[in-house]
């Protein structure tokens, strides 16, 4: 059975610790083969066998754990239902679809509200599905919640919780800046100063914005784990309920004197922890901008022609058959087929090509590019999800939702933290209460509390993902995608680069280079006769000859004959004149005397050149030669390989002469030439073997088997056939120098992350014994344990300013 791969949208984790535990509640669900929650993301990445488990299974694990599942909402504008049963029947259909978990028909309004889960199912699914019973459902835009949304629904609530906080603490701030021997200054009111006024307003604090802590701990602690939350609900506890037992003593007995308070600390602490947190949320919003930025290529309508009118409907309305009407200037909706009309479109979204692109009946063009300057009309193939540009959003959201193996680590670390933190806690709390200073339990309650604080694991959860999404978010920018994180992070140990030569190194596609002329004839004249005779042929040295001389503005001759001769070349007759055009075999069967152009045949096919002999009437009259050129960027691209401690090899199925050429071209100086499609693999294994790491860089078509088994398969693309299976790169706009980018990206990655390692351990290494030691006031130790997950998520947005 296929496994299939969903996504979920995860609501109420704190930090690293639930990412963990939702991760191993997912994989006890029978029928899942593999979950990775990302918590940076807030997202559960799930492969299962559908035949065992469903969505519905998961959300109800993820809710067990005491996690919820987020739903995106769509209202659905209905037609065609005639009375109450056509409503209950397209009800009762939404609601049996995997992914949809509720929907309501209004038969009155004709609409229909859907809550889904966006990776089980889309818009166009459901659109689809009410089709299939007979009716007609178009999405109402503007009404669809999407994840941004959601976030910044989540941050505006955050930012009301962080002001209502600061406003009830900034008082018991105020009281505590007064305690201070240099503060002795600033006066503050005494009505402040009493337990009573000062407990009404940390209690508020405490339970009501701090509830969170406690739900969240008791979450935990019922699931037998630990997290972020126990943390701080134990510290900020201790803090107040420590204050609350000095509160009671002081009202009933009068005689208890030196009252010491730390309503301030568990107060003050958990408006920073809040404000924390709120920055935090925001910078995790801006890790996914590459994928805000995909998304905002995509054209929000269509102009479609059904049954002879034009009309505009969102882009998921559009159906594939879908006649689509495409004016200039604008966007190109979806992939599909130019039936009427010619254009130039700006592809260079996909393929990096600064050019426009001329487009006529017949050709394909790909969704979200530009129609430059004449109308088109379009036959759509590819809608929705299947479209180019959805294929590579998928594969960037895909790569910054999973893990890189460095993650694992990080995770085992934060996994077992919490307890261990709690144990160095009260260990301290009882040398400072037996040992260091004996009997002062406010003192040792104050150590116990910094400790507590300044552990919190968020840091080091952070430290991985983020860096992932923004990494692979930037590399996607610049036409590189990257299937997973382990790929973004095996890229970095590459030390050798196999690469194809045909549509990699060269263009692929031969080029007319030269046309030299024997006897009478001028070389237009000669141009325009093998042109003409060889625009029937579909051999693509043919083309390339008949695409030289349009080039040159050279009008073709009407053909009187034609005939192909498999392995000679062609015989044709142009304006009453025969002429042949092909090899040495051929004008000695017709008796040419054409010795005089062997010699110079011979020079062009050691410089790697195809070359034709041509006759006309029976009379040598001088060869054309086409090549498959270089493209003019690889020689760069070799060069900076090299410079980055690349070795570069380049795997061919040509002859020795012609690859040694075009490696010499390049500066490619180690040549592997006359190699078969389903050698090359071997050849990869070779290099293996010798205890290297190898990327295989090749078009992805026959090149299959040796992407595969390469450590790293990169495919050339132009963005129509993205995120081959085969390969762990996808290198869209078809350019050399993209492999260096991919290598350079990928080291930045991985020095990234392990700076944002080392502060997060460092922090906690160095942090702790100093909170242990009493050099770290509670709300102090607080600050930094907030402040310290923000400065991961700043380091890893610093990726996203890499400049390639």
């Amino acid at each position: 059975m296929e496994m299939k791969q969903t996504s979920l949208q995860i609501t109420g984790m704190t930090c690293a610790a639930c990412a963990n535990r939702v991760e191993k509640g997912l994989r006890k669900v029978e029928g899942v083969q593999e979950a990775n929650v990302n918590f940076a993301l807030e997202r559960a990445t799930v492969t299962y066998d559908p035949t065992q488990t469903d969505l519905t299974a998961f959300e109800e694990r993820v809710q067990k754990l005491g996690y919820g599942v987020a739903h995106d909402s769509v209202e659905l504008e209905l037609t065609g239902m005639t009375c109450a049963a056509c409503a209950n029947r397209i009800e009762k259909g939404l609601n049996k679809m995997p992914g949809v978990t509720k929907a309501t028909v209004n038969f009155a309004l004709e609409t229909a509200h859907v809550e889904y889960a966006s990776g089980a199912v889309t818009v166009e699914d459901m659109t689809q599905r009410v089709k299939k019973l007979g009716y007609e459902a178009t999405p109402k835009q503007e009404s669809r919640a999407s994840e941004g949304e959601r976030r910044q629904v989540e941050i505006t609530k955050q930012k009301r919780k962080f002001l209502i906080s600061a406003l009830l603490s900034l008082p018991l701030l105020w009281t505590m800046v007064g305690h201070f021997s240099f503060t002795s200054w600033i006066w503050t009111p005494e009505f402040f100063m009493n337990p009573w006024v000062q407990f009404l307003l940390a209690t508020p604090v405490q339970f009501v914005i701090g509830a969170q802590f406690y739900v969240g701990s008791y979450k935990a602690l019922r699931n037998k784990s630990a997290n972020m939350d126990v943390l701080v609900a134990l510290g900020t506890s201790a803090a107040y309920f420590y204050s609350l037992y000095q509160t009671i003593a002081s009202f009933t007995n009068p005689h208890h004197n030196g009252v010491e308070l730390y309503y301030e600390t568990s107060a003050i602490l958990i408006t920073l922890i809040l404000l924390g947190k709120l920055f935090e949320m925001m910078a995790k919003g801006r890790t996914s901008e590459a994928i805000k930025k995909l998304m905002g290529l995509q054209a929000k309508t269509a102009t479609v022609i059904r049954e002879g009118q034009e009309q505009s409907v969102p882009l998921e309305a559009v159906i594939v058959g879908d006649l689509v009407l495409i004016k200039p200037g604008e966007k190109i909706p979806v992939d599909g087929e130019v039936l009427e009309g010619t254009s130039a479109v700006d592809e260079s979204m996909l393929t990096g090509e600064s050019l426009p692109v001329h487009k006529e009946p017949g050709e394909s063009v790909i969704g979200a590019t530009v129609n430059k300057n004449g109308v088109l009309k379009v036959r759509a193939q590819k809608v929705g999800k299947e479209t180019a540009l959805a294929q590579i959003i998928k594969v960037v959201e895909e790569a910054q939702g999973s893990k890189a193996p460095i993650q694992r680590v990080a995770d085992k670390i934060s996994g077992i933290f919490v307890p261990i933190v709690v144990g160095i806690a009260v260990v301290t709390f009882f040398i400072w209460y037996f040992g260091v200073d004996p009997g002062n339990f406010p003192s040792a309650l104050e150590k116990l509390i910094a400790v507590l604080v300044i552990a919190c694991p968020c840091a080091l959860g952070l430290a991985t993902p983020t860096s992932i999404m923004a990494g692979s978010g930037r590399a996607a920018e610049f036409g590189i995608l990257f299937k997973g994180g382990e790929h973004l992070e095996a890229t970095h140990k590459l030390d050798t680069v196999l690469v194809d030569k045909t549509g990699t190194v060269t263009k692929g596609k031969p080029e007319l280079t030269d046309v030299l002329v024997s006897g009478t004839l001028d070389e237009t004249v000669l141009l325009r006769l093998v042109a003409s005779a060889e625009k029937n042929s579909e051999h693509p040295l043919a083309e390339a000859i008949v695409a030289g001389a349009l080039v040159k503005g050279i009008d073709l001759a009407p053909v009187e004959g034609f005939e192909a001769i498999p392995g000679y070349g062609i015989r044709s007759v142009v304006g009453g004149k025969e002429v042949l055009v092909g090899t040495r075999k051929l004008m000695i069967q017709h008796q040419v005397a054409a010795e005089e152009g062997f010699s110079v045949m011979e020079t062009f096919e050691i410089q790697g050149k195809t070359a034709m002999l041509v006759a006309v009437e029976g009379t040598y009259a001088g060869l054309v030669a086409v090549a498959d050129t270089v493209k003019e960027t690889s020689k760069e691209a070799v060069d900076r390989l090299k410079q980055l401690g690349i070795q570069v090899v380049m795997i061919t199925g040509d002859n020795q002469r012609t690859a040694n050429t075009i490696a010499r071209e390049v500066g490619i100086e180690h040549v592997r030439a006359e190699v078969l499609p389903e050698q090359k693999a071997a050849e990869v294994k070779k290099f293996q073997e010798q205890g290297r790491v190898v990327a295989m860089v090749g078009d992805g078509i026959n090149d299959a088997p040796a992407l595969a088994t390469a450590d790293i398969g990169m495919a050339m693309g132009t963005g129509t056939d993205i995120a081959m299976e085969a390969a762990d790169v996808t290198l869209m706009r078809g350019d050399l120098r993209s492999i260096s980018d991919a290598i350079f990206m990928s080291r930045k990655t991985m020095a990234n992350i392990k700076q944002n390692l080392f502060w997060a351990l460092i922090y906690n290494a160095i942090g702790i014994p100093i909170a242990a030691s009493g050099f770290l006031a509670p709300w102090v130790a607080g600050a930094a344990m907030a402040f310290s997950s923000v400065s991961v998520v700043l380091n890893a947005l610093r990726l996203q300013r890499v400049k390639l």
